[in-house]
């Protein structure tokens, strides 16, 4: 038989990274062909951080520019990008900001088949290349929601490492948590069947054992630091995009986090409570789970209850549902999930309570 597979890889085409790089924002929008009707989706502080700059660029070198300012990844704040997009006839989107507003520019977009450029100000999580977009539902739970990668990415690292560093930190435990979201893959691979990429998880794991290696580097106020993170969440993104899924990022550990986000009274960052669960994660799968602890301490990202600041009655909790979040996405949690003894001898076994 005659061999018939086939794939669709979408994957950002240009890709801009380094100190005042968000200067030459006209020149890459213009390298890549795109109308001269930009609409630029940012929150209230990016737009004094960054969207004003990049509205006034564009404006100067002939681009009719519109600015929508969002607060939360809601329905409504996507709905009121596309009702300006629709206004302006078709523009390409400019996302500058942090998670938010990229998930809310990225939706608003592929709704309205238009190009998007995402420009973070954060180095916060790996959604700034990816596929994926995180948004509430009219129920206010977060839901994970299928679009397609930015067709480019200026990623300033002057910006970015001026940014709160907790973002940073975020962002460094999403990448760590790389570890357990492969292993995770791989075991639903060997007992389900499940579709591959041995190309995504290979890049999925450098990216995560890149940081590590640099870590000694990751230092508050240090734009180099800004530097080795943003290429890091840019490389987790492209493997999703590889994969054609969030698998290569997001296994139990995600589970954890997303469903801490729904009991908790006041979650953490969603990197922060990611790089908690790779830790108890990576302890199921038998792997160094301390070592993944050691890191998150070392670069002042949360590896406890403590210091995600969350009691440690929800953290139980948590993993004890966590398998609901995704019930047909297989992972060490099993389909059945940890019971109240196991769930409590795992926190406890890690020190994350």
């Amino acid at each position: 038989m005659a061999f018939q597979k086939s794939k669709l890889m979408r994957l950002p085409r240009d890709v801009l990274i380094g100190s005042d790089v968000i200067s030459q924002i006209d020149t890459f929008c213009s390298n890549l062909n795109l109308n001269n009707r930009a609409l630029i989706i940012t929150g209230s502080t990016t737009k004094k951080v960054a969207g004003e700059r990049v509205a006034e660029q564009l404006e100067n070198n002939g681009y009719n520019v519109e600015i929508v300012v969002i607060e939360n990844a809601t329905q409504k704040a996507i709905k009121k990008s596309i009702d300006m997009g629709q206004e302006l006839g078709n523009p390409f989107f400019v996302g500058v900001g942090g998670g938010k507003v990229i998930d809310v520019s990225k939706v608003a977009s592929f709704e309205l088949n238009s190009k998007f450029i995402s420009v973070p100000t954060a180095a916060s999580h790996d959604g700034i290349a990816s596929s994926r977009a995180s948004i509430k539902n009219d129920e206010k739970n977060k839901v994970s929601v299928e679009t397609i990668p930015p067709i480019g990415i200026v990623a300033d690292t002057n910006i970015i490492s001026k940014a709160p560093w907790r973002l940073t930190c975020s962002g460094c435990a999403d990448v760590l948590s790389n570890y357990t979201a492969v292993k995770d893959w791989e075991l639903a691979y060997r007992l389900k069947n499940e579709d591959y990429s041995s190309y995504a998880s290979a890049l999925s794991k450098m990216t995560a054992e890149t940081l590590v290696e640099d870590g000694s580097s990751i230092k508050k106020d240090l734009e180099e630091s800004a530097w080795i993170v943003i290429k890091s969440l840019i490389s987790s993104g492209v493997a999703m995009s590889i994969a054609g899924s969030s698998r290569p990022a997001s296994g139990s550990e995600h589970m954890f986090s997303h469903k801490l986000d729904k009991i908790a009274p006041k979650p953490a960052l969603h990197g922060e409570q990611c790089g908690v669960g790779s830790i108890m994660m990576m302890y199921l799968h038998g792997g160094n789970w301390k070592g993944i602890r050691q890191v998150l301490k070392k670069i002042g990202a949360p590896y406890n209850s403590e210091t995600l600041g969350i009691e440690p009655k929800y953290i139980v909790e948590a993993l004890k549902k966590a398998h609901t979040i995704r019930p047909e996405r297989y992972t060490i949690l099993g389909k059945e999930g940890l019971s109240d003894g196991a769930a409590e001898r795992l926190a406890k076994k890690t020190m994350v309570i």
